[in-house]
């Protein structure tokens, strides 16, 4: 803001609408010249959520450094900063505010997390700046109609728990027999919600009876929440979970002593690689929901995810958060591509906005408009099998 002090200072004595359309053409000449636009993001970058934040900083910076050495864009480069908020609001809310105010981004890109959205959003939305593809399928970032300031990529956690409990029938649980161990937070909530309304959709009227266990947002006391499945009425074959995956590690691994043979189902947002490590031989069987396509898949949008990543983090690995990253990132720059060579906060939102039936190679097509600010609502389902996450169909 020192060249918008300046300008103020500088011509104190101009009528006060002339001092405010030189502001607005000099912010957006700035932003048209730029030989650099830079994205912003707030994420868990340290702390018991960091491998989410990690990933999905990784695939981002793939597919921008994929961009920039083909010649940038329009005569641009693209940088991401990343800031990191350890999966806390407070920390995201001056993120936001130093992306916009200090660093001028242009649009915020795959921020982690419900708790910290609880903030972002609204920063969003009163900021006038895009927040695009946070890595969260909660309800507050998919109202209707949508937020202008706000679009997302994946499908919700709703669609997440939806497809768990359409499974789960299929395989013959009954709803009686269905449990829930969830984060006690926004985040949680919001899955829980998502499986309690698709049970009564399909009839359970008494869904909110159900056994649900809860541990609190970065700890690992997660006793107490077991403690309350066992004491439901009906024994549970089958529980729906909603956390992170230090914690879901922990209490799969001690809820497999004492309730042999059940079915465990996690969201996206626990991490599948990091689970499946902190699980290690306890984490058979267990099965996650994706909101992308497996990273080994022989789908051209994902190949060019492992090439890029090949080439610019060799020592990484694959997997479904860096490849969420990269294909938002992605996703970002057809935007970019359409706002042309001048995109402004508001061009970008609109030329998003006109993206329909844009293939980008993962196996469906992507859309949006203004009444629609989801690209995605497919969800893929993979299980831990000796210690690898793969690809399954209910069936299996």
């Amino acid at each position: 803001m020192d060249g918008v002090s300046r300008t103020m200072t500088s011509h104190g004595a101009r009528p006060a609408a002339l001092i405010c359309l030189t502001i607005l053409v000099t912010y957006a000449v700035k932003i048209g010249a730029a030989t650099e636009l830079i994205v912003g993001m707030s994420a868990a970058l340290s702390g018991p959520a960091s491998a989410l934040g990690q990933g999905m900083k990784l695939g981002i910076e793939a597919y921008v450094k994929q961009v920039n050495d083909a010649d940038g864009l329009h005569g641009h480069t693209l940088r991401l900063v990343a800031l990191d908020d350890s999966y806390q609001p407070a920390p995201a809310v001056l993120n936001m505010q130093k992306l916009i105010e200090t660093y001028k981004a242009i649009a915020v890109l795959g921020n982690v997390g419900t708790p910290t959205a609880s903030v972002t959003v609204p920063i969003a939305n009163e900021g006038k700046i895009l927040l695009f593809g946070p890595f969260t399928g909660a309800g507050l970032l998919r109202r209707s109609p949508p937020d202008r300031y706000v679009m997302n990529y994946r499908a919700s956690y709703a669609e997440e728990t939806n497809a768990m409990v359409d499974g789960l029938l299929k395989l013959g649980i009954k709803p009686q027999q269905i449990a829930f161990f969830t984060q006690s937070d926004a985040y949680g909530d919001a899955g829980y919600e998502g499986a309690i309304n698709a049970l009564k959709a399909r009839g359970y009227v008494e869904a909110h009876r159900l056994a649900h266990g809860r541990y609190k947002r970065n700890t690992l006391d997660v006793e107490d929440g077991l403690i309350t499945i066992l004491e439901a009425k009906t024994r549970p074959k089958a529980i729906i979970m909603v956390g992170a995956y230090a914690p879901c590690a922990k209490f799969i691994k001690l809820a497999k002593k004492v309730l042999p043979g059940a079915i465990f189902l996690n969201v996206s947002f626990v991490g599948s690689n990091a689970l499946a490590e902190a699980l290690g031989t306890a984490g058979e069987g267990v099965i996650i929901t994706q909101v992308v396509p497996h990273f080994d898949a022989d789908l051209p949008g994902v190949a060019a995810y492992r090439q890029a990543l090949k080439a610019y983090a060799p020592q990484a690995k694959p997997g479904f958060v860096s490849l969420e990253g990269y294909l938002v990132a992605r996703i970002f720059v057809e935007g970019l591509k359409v706002a042309g060579p001048a995109p402004t906060r508001e061009r970008i939102i609109d030329a998003i906005e006109s993206l329909t039936d844009l293939d980008i190679g993962i196996g469906v097509n992507i859309s949006y408009s203004p009444t629609r600010h989801q690209g995605s609502h497919n969800v893929w389902i993979t299980m831990i099998k000796e210690g690898r996450v793969v690809a399954i169909d209910w069936v299996d």
